[in-house]
């Protein structure tokens, strides 16, 4: 049996409780209300708010982050695919002092040193689909393997013209890492015996803005009439080139092919305008990226040549010698799946 204290002895267990009270709360400068204040927060920094690949990929992320449970995710952007838009919300997000942030770029270099200035604050700076280069940022993850998307790219055209004929490129812009790098991949490929009868006569840019990869679009039909392909590595451009071809009545003459949504390119592919076109998940793609962040920030993951990083169901991604990692193949969609997949993302 435990007797009460009772008189002085009582006052003084309470004046030495209060007296720790004092002390632990100036020690933890008020943090126990602030139980918010434990949540990791993960700022997604996407090319362009609007766009449906990073809408989706922003899906994947609030996935991960009910999953991990204790995430906070910030999903922003500028509305115009800009470096500068993107290089003014990073320094908004270091003043609100973020966890991590992982970014989609529109500019690889121009990127490095607010990047470099949020890591030197302890932020983890991941980039995903458009990388950042090196010095930039903690480990780039790539939807795919570049190689692969580039072949797959030309395979697609070559199936969809009969293996002969003049292709052009709409891409992004013209400084976009993942396009470009996509696009050299898609010059070795045409380079192959297979793909000889194959002539890339343009490469036009459509800033990934809607109105503007329409007009290139336009401009490619009208001053190439022997073109028999446009290839877009990118979901507004494929989408534009689709529309271009349905409104210049070139339907079974011109096709379109690329990198697009199912959503998006569903009544493309009913047109005829578009037989087949490629993409990875982006919901998986973001919900990767997020989960690989939250490793950063927990100290799980460092960003070193070889690394396994776990990445919840998606498995785990392994980096390379310049702390980058691919996350699967690219998939191909057509008339026998498309709608299936259209109600997805």
């Amino acid at each position: 049996m435990i007797k009460q204290k009772t008189g002085a002895a009582a006052s003084r267990t309470r004046s030495a409780a209060l007296a720790l009270t004092l002390v632990l709360s100036a020690t933890i400068g008020f943090a126990l209300p602030a139980a918010a204040a434990d949540k990791v927060r993960i700022a997604m920094v996407v090319k362009s708010l609007g766009n449906g690949f990073f809408d989706a990929a922003h899906e994947g992320a609030k996935e991960a982050a009910k999953q991990l449970g204790d995430v906070d995710i910030i999903y922003t952007g500028p509305t115009t695919p800009t470096a500068e838009g993107q290089i003014e919300i990073v320094n908004s997000l270091i003043s609100q002092k973020v966890d991590a942030i992982v970014i989609s770029a529109n500019d690889a270099n121009a990127l490095v040193p607010i990047t470099k200035k949020a890591m030197q604050r302890g932020i983890k700076v991941l980039s995903f689909d458009s990388g950042i280069a090196k010095g930039g940022r903690l480990m780039q993850l790539n939807p795919s393997n570049a190689e692969l998307i580039g072949v797959k790219q030309i395979q697609m055209a070559s199936d969809a013209i009969g293996g002969a004929g003049e292709v052009a490129i709409l891409s992004a812009t013209a400084q976009a890492t993942n396009q470009n790098i996509w696009i050299g991949e898609m010059k070795k490929a045409l380079a192959k015996p297979e793909f000889a009868k194959i002539k890339l006569i343009a490469t036009v840019y459509g800033d990934d803005q809607s109105d503007k990869s329409y007009r290139e679009a336009i401009g490619l039909l009208r001053s190439n009439p022997n073109l028999k392909a446009i290839i877009a590595p990118t979901t507004v451009g494929i989408n534009a080139a689709g529309k271009a071809v349905v409104d210049e009545k070139l339907v079974g003459k011109v096709y379109v092919t690329g990198l697009g949504l199912p959503s998006e390119m569903a009544g493309h592919v009913k047109s005829g305008a578009v037989k087949s076109f490629a993409i990875w998940n982006p919901i998986d793609l973001g919900y990767a990226a997020t989960y690989a962040a939250y490793q950063f920030v927990k100290g799980k993951a460092q960003g070193k040549d070889g690394e396994s990083i776990s990445v919840g169901r998606m498995g785990s991604i392994k980096l390379d010698a310049a702390g980058e990692a691919a996350l699967a193949p690219p998939f191909t969609y057509d008339a026998s799946n498309v709608d299936k997949f259209a109600k997805i993302f």
